[in-house]
């Protein structure tokens, strides 16, 4: 069987690595179209050769960069490619506008959409990541979901059948690539003192980044935060670039470029603590056991918070020393997904 799968976003160049290490074995012959919706080299293509991927037929020469620019267009060129390759399905990842494009067109040519983390929901329709999760579940034929509450996330939403919890497929991507990620300290690399231990920072958000009065707190909070840590920040361009309309001063932040899938792991493995404003870091910092503070108002990965491992940065205190997240599976998510989508569509 023939899949067209989309890839637009860090994260999802990491999800589909794992996928893709499976597919064959599975009888599943995977054509994968990279957006270029992460356009940057250090966030896009550093990932296909370091997490040992083959490269992408297809990769889109993006014009557009607002939301809806960038949808219309990811959306008429994944038509296009559906139509030529004519797949039994479309896999689409998370949340964002490639996603959203991604399983629009899939749907409407009635190429059947299997939406991987389907169900998350932070509640705040603020976010356009929440308009893409939720439209995309809407039109989604089959939904792998990572936790039983993504599962009544969707029931509350009317959609029950052929819902699958079948943990995190994140999960999976760090027992994968276990064995490359570096337990080097980065003290020397990076100028540190290694008496202090080490808090990694990434802020991207809309939300967070946009708004020159909301940044500047979230950064004067995590310097009162973080005493006694050094604070290592991969700074995304367009953070970059709003740091310096807005004049805020990073000093007490070790600035470095964005860093790959493997770098990113290795300094969460030797981090004492992460602030951040991505849903995966929040996770992937458990998974390494460092303690998490997540700067926004909600998240979607509510069980890290009852967990006691993250905590929303409007609140002090976190909810309990921390336990085991049973939530996130044993790192066969991705054979789980497989052998789903090959028995109903092969």
């Amino acid at each position: 069987m023939k899949a067209v799968t989309v890839v637009g976003a860090r994260p999802q160049f990491v999800k589909a690595a794992v996928l893709r290490n499976l597919s064959e074995k599975y009888g599943m012959h995977e054509v994968l179209v990279h957006t270029g919706q992460h356009y940057d080299h250090a966030m896009s293509d550093i990932f296909f050769t370091e997490l040992g991927m083959m490269p992408a037929q297809y990769k889109l020469d993006l014009e557009h960069r607002s939301h809806g620019g960038m949808t219309g267009e990811i959306m008429a060129a994944t038509e296009e490619i559906l139509i030529k390759e004519k797949p039994d399905v479309c896999i689409v990842y998370g949340d964002t506008n490639s996603t959203l494009a991604a399983a629009l067109a899939a749907s409407k040519l009635h190429v059947p959409v299997c939406h991987i983390e389907a169900g998350l929901r932070s509640f705040n329709k603020r976010m356009p990541e929440e308009i893409n999760r939720i439209l995309t579940d809407h039109v989604s034929d089959l939904l792998f979901c990572s936790t039983k509450v993504s599962v009544s996330n969707l029931a509350n939403e009317g959609i029950t059948e052929n819902v699958y919890n079948v943990g995190d497929i994140m999960y999976d991507a760090v027992k994968m690539f276990s064995r490359s990620i570096s337990k080097e300290k980065f003290y020397e690399q990076y100028g540190l003192d290694s008496a202090y231990p080490i808090a990694l920072v990434t802020l991207h958000r809309a939300e967070n980044v946009s708004d020159s009065k909301r940044f500047q707190r979230i950064i004067d909070y995590i310097r009162d935060a973080s005493k006694n840590h050094q604070l290592i920040f991969p700074i995304h361009p367009n953070t970059r670039k709003k740091c310096i309309e807005y004049g805020i001063s990073l000093n007490g932040f070790t600035l470095i470029d964005p860093l790959s899938y493997l770098d990113t792991q290795s300094i969460l493995a030797n981090s004492a603590l992460v602030f951040t404003d991505s849903g995966g870091l929040q996770k992937e910092a458990y998974f390494h056991d460092v303690r998490c503070v997540t700067m926004r108002d909600e998240t979607e990965w509510v069980e890290t918070i009852d967990s006691g491992w993250n905590r929303l940065w409007i609140n002090q205190e976190y909810a309990c020393e921390p336990k085991e997240i049973n939530e996130y599976g044993d790192g066969h998510c991705a054979e789980r997904i497989l052998q789903k989508i090959v028995d109903r569509y092969s």
